[in-house]
């Protein structure tokens, strides 16, 4: 079994763990990791990135949330604690590590992205949430209370929001798929 592979069975091990502890019983891997896992890949083929460092950033990005590891606010911060314990423990190298752990610290937007595969991840998480549009209303209803006629106006903010942390060169190619969700979703 390659690192990889022994990675996303970590991390498939947290989630249900955490879905065990939970109030919501909020499944992490099929509602956003492997949205982020399966569009950070698209990217770094498109973009020539490295395949294994991005696949590993984006199976790490929320580790620090699915081990509920700080706040929301810094769990970038945390998450690159807890990968360099975790990708420690499997031996991996240290230069590969530190190129994993960028990924997992610039991943809140794209136009923090320091090198490829940080912007892979970065853009990946942010169109996960087109991808897993079901998810945002699970947000807005059950985490935030947020009532019926106040979710249209909170999903286009999110929605506008996280299109403009897209990295210049990742929204220019989002940008049609970006304009047919919001007039399905919002109607617009």
């Amino acid at each position: 079994m390659d690192i990889v592979d022994l990675i996303e069975k970590y991390v498939k091990k947290e989630i249900e763990i955490y879905k065990q502890n939970s109030e919501d019983n909020y499944d992490f891997w099929n509602e956003h990791i492997k949205y982020v896992y399966l569009e950070s890949q698209k990217l770094a083929c498109q973009y020539g990135a490295d395949l294994e460092i991005v696949k590993l950033g984006a199976l790490l990005h929320d580790i620090a949330l699915i081990r509920k590891v700080g706040d929301k606010k810094d769990h970038h911060i945390n998450g690159e604690m807890l990968a360099r314990e975790i990708l420690k423990s499997y031996n991996y190298p240290e230069e590969k590590t530190n190129r994993v752990l960028s990924c997992v610290h610039n991943h809140r937007s794209g136009k923090n992205a320091a090198n490829l595969e940080d912007l892979c991840v970065a853009d990946a998480d942010i169109i996960a949430h087109f991808d897993s549009i079901p998810m945002l209303f699970n947000l807005a209803y059950n985490r935030f209370h947020i009532g019926l006629n106040e979710v249209r106006d909170w999903m286009k903010k999110c929605f506008e929001d996280d299109y403009e942390d897209l990295s210049d060169r990742t929204k220019e190619s989002f940008k049609e798929k970006y304009r047919v969700i919001c007039d399905i979703v919002l109607g617009e």
